[in-house]
């Protein structure tokens, strides 16, 4: 058991520092490209953000419980309870933007007529809005009696109680909070594929405020696979977990403490998966991401360039001087004079 906690250790703070760079590399992106400030934007910001925070708050936690047994989180008290509160909350957060995010490209594909009428910023600050008051409700539902949180001896970390004592919260949470929202989500994403498929059989034309071009077959197909990893990747990562939660509720909690880590280790890979599937395999953030990678490069060119003549003056007068002491560099300027 030792070796499993120490292999769950590893990973956990691999995925802890996946998280955060991941999505801290997207917040830079957004501060140094305007480009890539839409209308719609503040959903993939605040995606980011729920998930940065999760990173850098909630997963340290769980690594601090795994190496010193639980310490104040253990007790189940005011720090347990509020751990368990931000763990709801950054994960209805993260699962509702990413919804919202996926009907914001679901409308751009299948209405691109009436998607400037349909997605405008005043409701996107509207849904973010009911998303953060829905998220902290529910979040706070164990404070007043629905539901509770406890300290989980298996995964080290504070969580929603599943069992027969919360058995109206846990379907009410797992059904509606987290399974409701992936469904819906691949739902999207295969629709989007029919989309793009049946305009990649007849093409299709994109056009700018130039000119309109021709898009082949193949630039659709090309990233028909992003897709399908975007309709698929959160009912692999999130299906493990919520079958043994539901097995909780209405069975028995005695659960392998090995399959309870790996299917928490899934849930928090989603926080570091999301930046990269959702943001960063899209063209304008790798165009993006290749644009500061240049700009960081002749950063440092110009700062080895600039380094560089100063090396030489140094050299060449290190040069004279050294001829300088020379013994018969004295006598050959007496002879001259």
């Amino acid at each position: 058991m030792h070796a499993v906690l120490s292999l769950f250790i590893t990973v956990m703070i691999t995925t802890s520092i996946g998280t955060v760079g991941a999505n801290a590399l997207l917040l830079v992106l957004f501060a140094s490209h305007l480009k890539l400030r839409t209308d719609t934007w503040a959903l993939t910001l605040n995606l980011s953000i729920c998930d940065l925070i999760f990173g850098m708050c909630v997963v340290p936690v769980a690594i601090y419980n795994c190496l010193f047994q639980g310490g104040i989180f253990s007790e189940g008290g005011t720090a347990c309870q509020l751990l368990g509160f931000l763990f709801v909350l950054l994960k209805l957060a993260s699962l509702n933007s990413l919804v919202w995010a996926t009907i914001d490209k679901f409308a751009e594909i299948a209405f691109p007529l009436r998607y400037a009428q349909l997605i405008t910023k005043k409701r996107i600050m509207f849904i973010l809005a009911i998303l953060w008051i829905y998220a902290i409700a529910v979040a706070a539902l164990p404070f007043m009696g629905f539901g509770a949180y406890c300290y989980s001896k298996d995964v080290y970390m504070c969580l929603p109680a599943f069992g027969s004592s919360t058995t109206a919260y846990s379907v009410l949470f797992l059904s509606v909070g987290v399974l409701v929202p992936i469904t819906g989500i691949s739902i999207l994403y295969l629709s989007i594929i029919h989309i793009a498929r049946y305009q990649a059989k007849r093409g299709t034309f994109v056009c700018n405020d130039q000119h309109c071009y021709y898009v082949p077959i193949r630039s659709y197909f090309r990233n028909t696979l992003v897709l399908i990893v975007s309709a698929f990747y959160l009912l692999v990562c999130w299906i493990p977990s919520l079958t043994i939660s539901f097995y909780e509720t209405f069975y028995t909690p005695n659960v392998p403490a090995i399959a309870k880590m790996v299917s928490i280790w899934l849930v928090v890979l989603t926080s570091t998966l999301n930046p990269w599937i959702n943001s960063l395999a899209q063209r304008n953030y790798r165009r993006a991401l290749r644009e500061s990678w240049w700009k960081l490069k002749r950063i440092f060119e110009s700062l080895g360039s600039s380094s560089r003549p100063q090396n030489d003056n140094n050299a060449r007068n290190f040069g004279i001087q050294s001829q300088q002491c020379l013994p018969g560099h004295k006598t050959e300027r007496l002879t001259h004079t």
